[in-house]
């Protein structure tokens, strides 16, 4: 083997190409990297055209750019094939329609939080009234439901005066840390 042919074989940069009569022409190329410059450059194109996703790959890179949007977005189903030599016809794509944003209907309520994990109980027992039920005024120092964990019941008290308006938790579920039980509207 040559020295030029073993410098084009460790060396990145410079390609070997053979000519149709088999001899060896040595190309030089260009870094086949992307900088972080040439990268951000590419990221501003994707977010200036709107692509939700994006992908690049040749020989020596591959890069896939996604932004995560709120809304999901659906793909139309693709257009029947048109025949061989017939022109293929324009589609228009429609552009999507302003979406309303959602409206958080727990907003302005203050959420009484589980303190610890274990189960959640709305009554002190099975064949007892629950402590609340949505509509219901509290105080501060009303117990609106129990927590069990490790056999200890634990009384939740409300810690605000206010009316039940939502109750997120069903009577016997497991619940979180710092999972929302209770809305109230102070």
């Amino acid at each position: 083997m040559s020295e030029s042919a073993a410098k084009a074989k460790d060396d990145p940069l410079v390609v070997e190409k053979k000519n149709g009569n088999g001899s060896k022409k040595q190309k030089q190329v260009s870094d086949p990297s992307l900088n972080m410059d040439e990268l951000r450059e590419l990221a501003n194109l994707v977010i200036e055209h709107g692509f939700t996703d994006f992908e690049f790959e040749n020989e020596n890179i591959r890069v896939r750019l996604s932004k995560m949007t709120g809304v999901p977005v659906s793909q139309a189903a693709p257009a029947a094939a048109p025949a061989a030599g017939a022109p293929a016809p324009a589609v228009a794509t429609p552009s999507p329609a302003p979406v309303a944003e959602p409206v958080d209907e727990d907003a302005g309520l203050y959420k009484i939080t589980s303190p610890i994990v274990g189960t959640f109980y709305r009554s002190p027992g099975p064949d007892k009234d629950a402590y609340v039920s949505e509509g219901s005024n509290v105080s501060p120092e009303t117990t609106v439901c129990i927590v069990e964990a490790m056999k200890l019941m634990n009384e939740i008290q409300a810690e605000v005066s206010g009316e039940v308006v939502k109750i997120y938790v069903e009577n016997g579920q497991p619940v979180e840390y710092g999972q929302p039980l209770f809305g109230i509207r102070k």
